[in-house]
């Protein structure tokens, strides 16, 4: 005989699963046999203790071995636990012998109805020990199978066969229907409890609204919410109201899966990362943001993108900005808690934060800035070596008119646009003229070309005066070319000898084509090359050194 456990919160369908499993005909069904042993130990007061008492077995230990791995008639015995019913100095087989699952539900539907018996708790609810049952099995090497109590409402039959499937037990088609009313193995507890479930004759179809909620649980739904998302997320399948039809990507790094992110004042999980509704880059793209490489132990020009940070921020007007060593600190501390010392890119976001009411006004906004660090191991994102392909943008960049380039900020939706022509035309980027036809930048990028020895670059009238573009210039320079800033013509970049261009994440990234137009010789070219080892060399010797940092 096989020993199947059910481990669960209260008010989660367990009973109803239970009634499920009874009707196999492989399959006897225990409901919650640690029941007395639990109040006896722990003193909790039900209206039926005194008599469960009497009647059940109160002995932790008897209960687990005599009991739960007893003898049996069946194949399979199936256990029904209440989380919080398992204590400590049971017997360690409870958790090292049989098969075990966990089924979970959103607090949201458990609280409304909660109360029918006894108050609500955090101890009562038991989605810590739930927790913790997850823990210890995933320790002990068994991962338990995770089964969303909402889920099986919705599904009842593709949820339990992906359940048999993990429990490696086949699924009967009986599991989805039973006679209305009681069965032989109810606890005696089943009075207060189980008066709908006898009602039914299978898994009730969901609430296709849900009950208004009792606001005086409020703050144990704010403790409780997390566990059962930290558990959700451990599913192999799940499914939402807003669930996407599309199948999970993976990662471009895999790495990255197990990132941690400073987000306000802390550190957190990659999936843990999160603001407010309330916060301002939700509300309207109210934000700034710079990127940062991190070479050997160094922070390349730092205090160039910190002077632009701060700068697009107080053009924005924001207030209660965190101090320039309070952003250097929050960088440091979560590189070095990722241990990213290179080849990594930080993507470095301050909003004007959260507010009190969803609305436009910066006058909602009283909390102060929002900080974000978020950093990636990340090469650079271009062909560096063989070269990028562009393709000119119907959407024109932004004239200072209407939003300066020259503030730094998160509303990215005119480069988004030309970005979708870049991704619609099966090329790299796309380059963006200004109102009169010039050409400023691509959507991501500043942009470079050569003509007959000269390199030229347009002005920063409508693009971004990026911190990397400044960098080439003076190593343009510093390499004694021709340098010339200037309207630039998109024929001229047609004809060009050489075109590259400029950022932090893709570094000095080579193009070999625009508009269907082979550039140049339609490979890297010579200047391009040069300038590449010269912008390495820099970033191989200079930058901020991160704190502990020790060179291998």
């Amino acid at each position: 005989m096989e020993v199947i456990h059910a481990w669960s919160a209260p008010r989660s369908l367990s009973t109803s699963l239970m009634y499920s499993f009874a009707q196999r005909d492989d399959t006897e069904v225990l409901d919650e046999p640690l029941y007395a042993a639990f109040l006896k130990a722990t003193g909790a007061e039900r209206p039926y203790r005194d008599e469960l008492l009497s009647k059940m077995e109160c002995d932790g230990e008897k209960v687990v071995k005599d009991i739960i791995y007893g003898p049996g008639n069946k194949k399979y015995k199936f256990c029904k636990h209440i989380s919080k019913q398992r204590l400590l100095g049971l017997p360690s087989e409870l958790m090292s012998k049989g098969k075990h699952f966990i089924l979970i539900r959103n607090p949201l539907n458990i609280l409304p109805s909660f109360e029918k018996v006894h108050s609500s708790s955090f101890f009562e609810l038991g989605l810590g020990e739930l927790v913790s049952i997850y823990s210890d099995l995933c320790q002990m090497g068994t991962p338990p199978a995770i089964v969303d109590a909402d889920e099986l409402q919705q599904d009842p039959e593709a949820t339990l066969r992906g359940l048999c499937n993990d429990l490696d037990i086949p699924f009967q088609a009986s599991m989805l229907k039973w006679e209305a009313g009681p069965i032989p193995e109810d606890g005696l507890w089943a009075s207060w409890w189980y008066k709908t479930l006898h009602k039914s004759t299978g898994f009730s179809s969901p609430r296709k609204y849900p009950h208004t909620f009792p606001l005086k649980h409020y703050d144990l739904l704010e403790q409780c919410l997390p566990l059962y998302n930290n558990l959700r997320r451990h599913m192999k399948h799940k499914s939402s109201l807003l669930a996407s039809t599309l199948t999970p990507s993976s990662l471009p790094v895999p790495e990255n899966a197990k990132l941690l992110a400073w987000v306000g004042d802390e550190i957190l999980p990659r999936e843990m990362a999160k603001v407010s509704v309330f916060d301002s880059v939700v509300q309207g793209g109210d934000s700034v943001w710079e990127g940062l490489r991190i070479y050997k132990g160094k922070v390349f020009k730092l205090e160039e993108h910190l002077d632009r940070l701060f700068d697009s921020a107080k053009a924005l007007a924001f207030n209660n900005v965190p101090t320039r060593e309070e952003v250097k600190e929050a960088i440091f501390r979560t590189l070095i808690t990722n241990g990213m010392f290179d080849n990594t890119h930080i993507r470095l976001s301050l909003t004007r934060g959260k507010k009190v009411t969803s609305g436009m006004s910066p006058a909602f906004n009283r909390y102060g800035c929002t900080l974000i660090v978020l950093a990636e191991w990340k090469p650079p994102v271009y062909d560096n070596d063989g070269g990028i392909v562009l393709v000119t943008a119907t959407t024109r960049r932004n004239s200072p008119n209407s939003l300066d380039s020259k503030i730094h900020h998160n509303n990215l939706l005119n480069n988004i646009l030309a970005k979708i022509e870049s991704n619609n035309a099966n090329v790299d980027d796309a380059v963006m003229l200004d109102k009169d036809g010039f050409v400023s930048e691509t959507n991501a990028t500043n942009i470079f070309m050569v003509k007959r020895g000269r390199v030229l670059t347009p002005r920063a009238d409508y693009c971004l005066p990026g911190i990397t573009r400044a960098t080439v210039m003076e190593l343009v320079v510093k390499e004694n070319f021709i340098l010339e800033e200037r309207n630039i013509s998109l024929s001229e970049f047609h004809t060009a000898d050489e075109v590259w261009t400029t950022g932090t994440m893709g570094e000095l990234s080579p193009v070999v084509k625009i508009d269907g137009r082979v550039i140049g010789e339609g490979k890297v070219g010579p200047v391009t090359r040069r300038l590449q080892s010269a912008y390495k060399k820099l970033t191989d010797d200079s930058g901020v050194p991160i704190p502990t940092y020790q060179e291998p």
